[in-house]
C-alpha cells in the first residue's frame, strides 16, 4: 500500500492489492521463493544480517539492520538503538539501495525520518545518500565481476531493477527534463540527484571503464516489469531472448541496483533468465554474485557511513 510504490489513487491503489495482487501474485510469489530459499531463510535477510556482522568487526562500532517492509522494522530497530546507546549523539543510516528511486530509497529515508521526528530522539540522524559513483562502490562492484571476464565472453549485461517512467519524471525536481529526449541523461541538470535512469547509465560507464570493456561489450536493461505502464528500456528479458541471433554467445549478467542476492537476482535472472538465453539459443550464462559480504563491500560501507 506504499504509495511511493503504486503511486496511483487511495482506493483504486487498495482494490489493486486487495483484489489481483495479493489473492493472485501472493502463491506465484511464494513458489519463487521456494526455489532460492535456504536452510538460513530468506537469502537477502540472512546476507544483509552476515554484512552488518562483518560491518561491525571492521568498524568497531555497534551495527543494527531494519527493514522497510519486514521485520525488525525501522521504529522497533531505532528504539532499540536508543534503549541501548542512551548517550548515543549519532546516528547514521545507509539504505542498501545504490540509486534513487521513490518506491526504493526514497520510501525508506522518508519513514525513517518520519519515524525519527515522532520519537524525538536526543541523537541526530545522518543519511547516507545513493552512492551509485561512489568510488569505494565502483572498485567493489568492478573486483567481484573480474573473475568472470578471464575467459571467453561475448558481452557483459548490467540488469537493473525496473521502474516505470513517470516514476522517473515525478522524482525530476525541474519537472521539465527527464524523459523528455533521448540524450537527457548525458546533459547536466539538477534533475540527475534524483534520476534512476541517469544514476544507472553512470554506474554502469564507471564499472566499464575501471575494467576497460569495450563500448560494443557491454550494455544495460531494465528487470521486474509489472503491469501494463511504460517502464524504463530495454527490458532484460527482451534482450536474452534476442542477444543468440546477434551472435551474442556467451553472456556475464551482473546486477548493480542489488547490493546482496535475493528473489530478483537468483530466481528471476540465475533461473528464469538463463532458461530465456538458452532457450534462444546462447550457450554460456554466468551471473555474478551480488557484493554481499565481499570484504571491499564491508569497506566501502564503513567509508560510506564516516563520510555521511
Amino acid at each position: 500500500m506504499d504509495e511511493r510504490v503504486i503511486d496511483i489513487p487511495y482506493l483504486a491503489r487498495m482494490l489493486l492489492i486487495k483484489g489481483i495482487i495479493v489473492p493472485l501474485r501472493a502463491p506465484k510469489s511464494a513458489n519463487k521463493y521456494k526455489t532460492i530459499w535456504t536452510e538460513n531463510g530468506s537469502p537477502l535477510i540472512h546476507i544483509t544480517n552476515e554484512l552488518a556482522k562483518k560491518v561491525q568487526i571492521f568498524s568497531g562500532l555497534p551495527v543494527y539492520v531494519c527493514m522497510r517492509y519486514a521485520n525488525p522494522s525501522i521504529d522497533t530497530v531505532m528504539k532499540r538503538i536508543s534503549t541501548e546507546h542512551p548517550d548515543l549523539e549519532e546516528l547514521v543510516m545507509l539504505p542498501l539501495y545504490p540509486h534513487y528511486a521513490m518506491s526504493s530509497y526514497e520510501t525508506a529515508v522518508v519513514q525513517a525520518e518520519t519515524i525519527y521526528k515522532a520519537n524525538n530522539y536526543k541523537f541526530t540522524l545522518k543519511i547516507v545518500k545513493p552512492f551509485y559513483n561512489h568510488p569505494k562502490f565502483i572498485s567493489a562492484l568492478a573486483a567481484s565481476m573480474k573473475p568472470y571476464l578471464t575467459g571467453d565472453y561475448d558481452h557483459v549485461l548490467f540488469s537493473y531493477h525496473g521502474i516505470p517512467e513517470r516514476h522517473v519524471r515525478k522524482t525530476d525536481p525541474t519537472k521539465k527534463h527527464c524523459m523528455n529526449s533521448n540524450d537527457c541523461c548525458a546533459v547536466n541538470s539538477e534533475a540527475a540527484e534524483f534520476c534512476y535512469r541517469h544514476q544507472i547509465i553512470e554506474t554502469t560507464k564507471l564499472v566499464a571503464k575501471e575494467l576497460n570493456l569495450p563500448s560494443d561489450k557491454f550494455s544495460f536493461s531494465f528487470q521486474s516489469r509489472l503491469g501494463q505502464d511504460k517502464w524504463l528500456k530495454p527490458f532484460t528479458v527482451t534482450q536474452l531472448n534476442e542477444f543468440p541471433a546477434k551472435n551474442i554467445k556467451n553472456l556475464v549478467v551482473v546486477c548493480p541496483a542489488f547490493v546482496s542476492d535475493c528473489l530478483e537476482t537468483l530466481e528471476e535472472i540465475r533461473i528464469e533468465g538463463k532458461e530465456d538465453f538458452l532457450k534462444a539459443g546462447g550457450n554460456k550464462f554466468d551471473v555474478v554474485p551480488c557484493l554481499n559480504t565481499n570484504d571491499d563491500w564491508v569497506a566501502a560501507v564503513h567509508q560510506l557511513a564516516l563520510e555521511a
